[in-house]
């Protein structure tokens, strides 16, 4: 699979996702046999391209082409295999289908079943067509079909209204960041003459293209930040991600694992080169903001998911959070560590949320955690998946790959020469993370039985089995003692060292998790007994109040923001219905006045002239033509008159 080929990668769910659309309704029983192959095909392909990219360290391969002409310039797209994209292939392909896999059970009784699995296969295709992009353009096509993607989902449930308002408020909150990315584009293209990241050393992200860049390049890089802002949920434009939890539980999982939050992330990584240029001690004005919003992202999300009942929107949260901490990891020069993370996010993220469905499908579609309780009986492989799952977010050591992750981000995060609060705050995040973690697991499957519940059918509960053993064998590539996948990024040969993997910050991490897990099962053990009110809740009602309503930051949103624009669209319909329309009719008005002066003018006045005129000629010619007679005696007459006129004339001058 090389280069000139690997747009057949997208294009394979692409296809099965019109091929779906044209079966109809009534085919709903082979829906998604198409979905199905075509994601297996392209999980084939990007095993292809990843071996291709094995061949020596570093290895790329770009194909470049003209789309179109104007004038004497043309327009190049492109798309490229690395190990970035190889990798970001693999991760997006493979749990993809453990995704579509699942959705035949979850999804089994739904109506529109035919279209779900369209629906997902385009989702794929437009994210697989974000990652083997060589072309900002062609990348920035394929980011707006993710987005398109995600409304068309999130809103599946169009019926529901707030399935409804939970799609516009992502596609309009995305859109404002999309905003930025777009004008970004404009502005690198202006200053650089080429949207290609490589092109025999002169793409925008090579030493000839950041040249050209300049200063412009802070200005660029913060533009392009506000797209991964949108779409990977930062602060301020994370408040679409949870309410996204509308759409079906695997369209959240395809959504917070593997497709459209990884699109940001993974958009500063590959535009790194622009974020990093002129950098002082690999510190740059852009990459400082990245840091920045980042700790605030994770910090903010982590607070408030401690305090969520709902299971799908602590583990929306929870995605929050862990997007911060790889936009952390970016800042501080841990792109590494941050694609790390991301790539081992997708795997136990989307293990947690099919396993919520799971929960949700076994527990007859209870969401709130509260209504659960004791469901380890019931459920014994759902629970220890969902385990495994939550031992690799929360960062357990040794066995779990987010802990090797997470760990490198904190290396990072401390190497950072201008400060080392974001280090701190890092770990406050951890120890959170594992807290509500814990509190979750409290609630879902321990303590006193809930309602009746049942294990999910063996298609559910398979795609959960192949994602925890994912999280566990995943972390063999990741442990120091052999840091494959590290080095592969990087474009290094890995070495075997044992002895790294007894480093001292694997303490630290230790004492973090241990840490959060402990409290807890300190703060929650009430809940073990069957007591529903949080203690936390019952303790600091006021703050737990302002997390459980995500800080207000909606109504915040909704006083200010969004004010705002209802007052100017109220003006801007006032202006429209009354001023601009009323300028309108008045232009009309004296337009219809000049018509009738002109009428009147040419009817009466001109008109009549004509008129008049050709009456008098018409007469004149009448007296004319009657004294051509054909009489000789008369014409001798008229000479007789005629010159007894000459003679008294010249009588009377002489």
């Amino acid at each position: 699979m090389n280069a000139a080929n690997v747009w057949l990668i997208p294009f394979a769910p692409l296809i099965a996702s019109l091929s779906i659309l044209l079966l109809g309704k009534s085919r709903r029983a082979i829906a998604s046999a198409p979905a199905i192959a075509g994601q297996v095909i392209a999980l084939t392909m990007s095993i292809f391209a990843f071996a291709r990219t094995l061949r020596a360290p570093g290895y790329r391969e770009v194909h470049n082409f003209v789309w179109f002409n104007f004038g004497d310039q043309s327009m190049q797209l492109g798309w490229m295999i690395d190990p970035l994209a190889a990798a970001m292939l693999l991760m997006i392909t493979f749990v993809g289908l453990c995704i579509f896999v699942f959705s035949i059970g979850y999804m089994a009784d739904d109506k529109h079943f035919t279209r779900f699995f369209a629906y997902l296969s385009f989702f794929s295709a437009a994210m697989l067509g974000v990652v083997i992009a060589n072309s900002l353009l062609l990348l920035f096509i394929c980011w707006e079909l993710v987005g398109l993607a995600s409304y068309l989902l999130i809103g599946f449930w169009i019926e529901r209204p707030s399935a409804a308002a939970a799609a516009r408020k992502a596609f309009i909150t995305t859109r404002i960041g999309d905003m930025g990315f777009f004008l970004g584009i404009l502005l690198l293209y202006h200053k650089s003459d080429t949207l290609l990241f490589y092109d025999n050393g002169h793409g925008c992200l090579e030493n000839a293209g950041l040249l050209l860049l300049g200063a412009s390049a802070t200005a660029i890089a913060l533009l392009i930040f506000c797209g991964a802002v949108g779409k990977s949920g930062q602060f301020p434009l994370h408040v679409w991600l949870p309410d996204a939890m509308e759409g079906p539980t695997p369209v959240s999982a395809l959504i917070h694992a593997a497709t459209m939050v990884a699109a940001g992330v993974f958009l500063v990584a590959r535009l790194y080169p622009i974020f990093s240029a002129g950098a002082i001690n690999g510190v740059t004005t852009s990459l400082t903001i990245v840091v920045w919003i980042g700790v605030i992202t994770g910090l903010i999300a982590a607070l408030i998911a401690v305090a969520q009942f709902d299971i799908k929107r602590i583990l929306a949260y929870s995605t929050v959070s862990q997007l911060g901490l790889m936009m952390v990891s970016l800042g501080v020069g841990g792109v590494t560590a941050g694609m790390l993370h991301l790539l081992a996010h997708g795997f136990f993220k989307a293990l947690l949320f099919l396993g919520a469905g799971s929960v949700i499908h076994g527990a007859h579609h209870e969401q709130d955690i509260r209504g659960m309780g004791g469901l380890r009986g019931a459920m014994p492989i759902t629970f220890a998946t969902y385990a495994a799952g939550m031992m690799a977010l929360s960062g357990v050591p040794l066995v779990f790959c987010g802990a090797w992750t997470k760990e490198e981000i904190l290396h990072a995060a401390w190497r950072w020469p201008v400060s080392h609060v974001p280090f701190y705050l890092v770990m406050l995040g951890v120890v959170l993370t594992a807290l509500y973690m814990t509190r979750q697991m409290i609630y879902v499957f321990d303590g006193k039985r809930g309602p009746a519940a049942h294990e999910s059918p063996r298609v559910m509960t398979t795609p959960l089995i192949v994602l925890a053993a994912c999280t566990v064998v995943l972390s063999v590539f990741l442990t120091p003692a052999w840091p494959w996948l590290d080095h592969y990024l990087l474009g290094e040969r890995a070495h075997v060292d044992l002895w790294k993997i007894f480093d001292q910050t694997i303490l630290i991490s230790l004492l973090l998790v241990g840490a959060g897990i402990g409290l807890g099962v300190f703060f929650y053990r009430e809940a073990l007994r069957g007591r529903r009110q949080d203690p936390f809740q019952t303790a600091q009602p006021a703050l737990f109040r302002f997390l459980a309503n995500r800080m207000w930051l909606d109504e915040l949103y909704d006083y200010t923001v969004i004010r705002a624009a209802r007052m100017l669209s109220r003006i801007a319909d006032w202006l429209d219905r009354y001023f601009w329309d009323g300028l309108v009719r008045l232009v009309g008005l004296l337009g219809q006045l000049f018509g009738i002066i002109t009428k009147t003018a040419d009817e009466r006045g001109i008109n009549s002239g004509v008129d008049e005129t050709t009456v008098g000629a018409r007469g004149l010619g009448r007296v004319v033509s009657s004294a051509h007679s054909g009489q000789i005696q008369t014409y001798l007459g008229a000479i007789g008159l005629g010159m007894l006129a000459l003679l008294l004339l010249y009588a009377w001058l002489a």
